[in-house]
């Protein structure tokens, strides 16, 4: 059971490419300003062309050479340049890709809105850039996905890692409205770790 004094430490598996992680990070940002030191989030990278590739078991996203042509890397690539930076600038640079990619449409997959993202972020651009070309920050991609794939049985995004291991997948679109944000958070934990049996709600649609 969760309570209004608890705190809350927690991985999230995220693709900025996804839109669910978007409507998730927008409801995480509201909640972390009411909730404030009481939450503590860690993104963790899942790219989905990994989980949807077609090259078999070994082939490795983050391994690919620069010229590879990859829909999401980018995007990741900045992310890890901006950690170099410190843990606001990553959280400056990330909620500004998920805007750009979702808000504005940009391809976040191009140099151009990985820069436009970092200039967002008010960082030092000139380190960002030699960091975006430093491939050894790239096995971090691979350890996170990894991780979340065969500790936590990960299959998409986002999935919720709490501190006693208990995993959730959520789809969220559009956001919560901030005034629901917190009321949401702890419905939503408190189900997803006391309620082992909940394995799926599902909204149908009519056609």
């Amino acid at each position: 059971m969760s309570s209004v004094d608890e705190a809350f430490k927690f991985d999230v598996y995220f693709d900025y490419g996804c839109p669910f992680v978007n409507g998730a990070a927008v409801w995480l940002r509201d909640v972390k300003c009411s909730l404030g030191d009481q939450i503590e989030i860690t993104w963790r990278f899942f790219p989905l062309e990994q989980v949807n590739s077609a090259n078999g078991p070994d082939w490795k996203l983050w391994e690919q050479p620069d010229g590879f042509r990859s829909k999401g890397l980018p995007a990741f690539r900045g992310a890890l340049a901006a950690r170099q930076q410190g843990a606001e600038a990553f959280e400056r640079y990330h909620y500004a890709m998920l805007a750009l990619r979702h808000e504005e449409g940009k391809d976040h997959a191009k140099r151009a809105t990985v820069l436009e993202a970092g200039r967002r972020a008010e960082l030092d651009l000139e380190r960002f850039e030699r960091d975006l070309g430093d491939r050894s920050f790239l096995p971090e991609i691979g350890a996170d996905f990894t991780q979340g794939r065969d500790e936590f049985a990960a299959f998409g995004t986002p999935t919720f890692v709490f501190a006693d291991g208990t995993s959730a997948y959520l789809r969220m679109l559009p956001s919560a409205p901030a005034e629901e944000a917190v009321d949401f958070f702890h419905e939503f934990v408190r189900t997803a770790r006391a309620r082992p049996y909940v394995h799926e709600i599902k909204r149908p649609h009519k056609e």
